[in-house]
């Protein structure tokens, strides 16, 4: 008969001892491991918040629940699943490695946290902080951690769970390794992005020179007939991300039309799918620029067909 306290996220070498399972059982179908000496029983669904109170029961009391991680269990799910359940810990402590679980050192403060299932929970701007500093600089380029960061840190305070203000205020003194990145996403960070990958491909379009404006509205006679995910507004070029839903035939058909409307309108587009963002964005880019050009040609020749037709009717004007 199995106790209550096999009945969630357990420690196996406990349950052992006190006699509610034995090792066979353990390794039998009616437990998973999800970490070394915590299991969970078979039939509860492995979700990224069951894991994280699973790391909880192995993790130091000084532990704090934070990033990706904290932002899920906090209502934004920013991690999948079997993700890395992320901590920080205070820099004189010592945890890990453990495999499925990702530590970092760094200095933390009581107050940026608070108690939660025998260990702590980071407090939502302290969140937003590691959200920009989770990814080690020996291994990754500026621009990739920025286009990393940034989209989760749009998601998340378009959550309402910390605003912009609170975070600069915050981010005014810090010191913590990396607190130059940090600065330098919050001051590309918009929520108006609908999604990650939109936010992932502004950051893709400011680091490259160029200055989107998020869902942009297009407006006749005082109402909203279009919105763009992104926008040069200058050179009336639209940059949208056509994600997998946009490929359902409704979805399709109806991009197709109101395409097609704006475009002779004198937009034009670039369409950026999954694979084109995970891939060389060089190629975003030069299609970018080769739309921009296309529309400043339009343009120019709008402006001289404009141009030939005023002093043709100046012409006959002064004939008369």
């Amino acid at each position: 008969m199995n106790a209550p306290m096999t009945h969630d996220v357990f420690r196996g070498s406990v349950a052992r001892a006190a006699g509610y399972v034995t090792s066979a059982q353990l390794r039998g179908p009616q437990y998973r491991r999800l970490f070394q000496d915590v299991y969970a029983p078979a039939h509860l669904a492995v979700t990224h918040e069951l894991r994280c109170r699973g790391a909880a029961l192995i993790a130091p009391e000084q532990a704090v629940l934070t990033g990706r991680s904290a932002a899920t269990v906090m209502g934004v799910p920013l991690a999948q699943p079997h993700d890395l359940v992320e901590f920080v810990v205070p820099e004189k402590y010592r945890f890990g490695p453990i495999k499925g679980i990702h530590v970092r050192r760094t200095s933390t403060k009581q107050e940026e946290s608070r108690p939660w299932n025998g260990i702590r929970i980071a407090r939502p701007w302290r969140v937003a902080l590691d959200l920009m500093l989770r990814l080690s600089p020996r291994v990754h380029s500026w621009v990739r951690r920025l286009r990393t960061a940034v989209p989760d840190v749009d998601a998340f305070i378009r959550a309402g769970l910390v605003s912009l203000p609170q975070l600069r205020q915050r981010l005014r003194n810090r010191r913590n390794r990396g607190i130059r990145l940090a600065r330098a996403a919050l001051s590309l960070v918009d929520p108006r992005a609908e999604s990650l990958p939109e936010s992932d491909l502004r950051v893709l379009l400011k680091t490259s020179g160029l200055n989107p404006v998020p869902q942009y509205s297009i407006l006749a006679d005082g109402h909203e007939v279009a919105r763009l995910d992104l926008a040069l507004p200058e050179t009336q070029t639209a940059v949208e991300y056509d994600g997998r839903w946009h490929r359902t035939k409704r979805q399709t058909r109806r991009d197709k039309i109101r395409r097609r409307r704006l475009s002779a309108e004198g937009w034009r587009f670039v369409i950026v799918t999954a694979e084109k963002l995970q891939g060389d964005y060089e190629r975003i880019l030069s299609e970018i620029r080769e739309a921009q050009s296309r529309s400043s040609l339009s343009r120019s020749g709008r402006t001289r067909t404009l141009r030939a037709f005023s002093a043709c009717n100046a012409t006959s004007s002064s004939a008369g």
